[in-house]
């Protein structure tokens, strides 16, 4: 076994053994940043994709002019789903701030009517609808 070890090139002759306990501890915590850095670029690409089904939804259901239709209801949904991402807990009662905040927020306002004017509006509509507070 000796000469097996030392024409391979193992240091000293011996076959490798399992590895020391701190280098096994660093190759776990590797591991697990590896793994967290690719959950979390999952995440972001997730959370990225819902934002824009978002958007494209309550453009689409703009154009019903019914913010209780079925395709804003599902956009108001779309959103709840893209709260509880960020939301420890959901509540009814939050998303409908958020949406009012949209409103009253002109940036918010700016980002949603950048892709429809009167888009802001529409979404705290729906929003409302969906929660029970119109």
């Amino acid at each position: 076994m000796l000469t097996f070890c030392r024409k391979f090139g193992f240091p000293g002759g011996a076959a490798p053994g399992p590895p020391e306990e701190g280098q096994r501890q660093d190759a776990t915590k590797e591991d697990a940043r590896t793994s967290k850095t690719s959950r979390r670029k999952e995440q972001d690409q997730t959370t990225e994709e819902l934002a824009a089904r978002i958007i494209e939804t309550f453009v689409a259901a703009y154009q019903t002019n019914d913010p209780a239709g079925p395709l804003a209801q599902q956009a108001a949904d779309l959103h709840r789903q893209w709260l509880s991402m960020w939301w420890n807990q959901y509540t009814k009662e939050g998303h409908a701030g958020v949406a009012q905040m949209y409103v009253d927020d002109e940036r918010f306002t700016q980002y949603y009517d950048q892709h429809q004017p009167g888009l802001a509006v529409f979404v705290r509509d729906a929003v409302w609808v969906y929660t029970g507070q119109k």
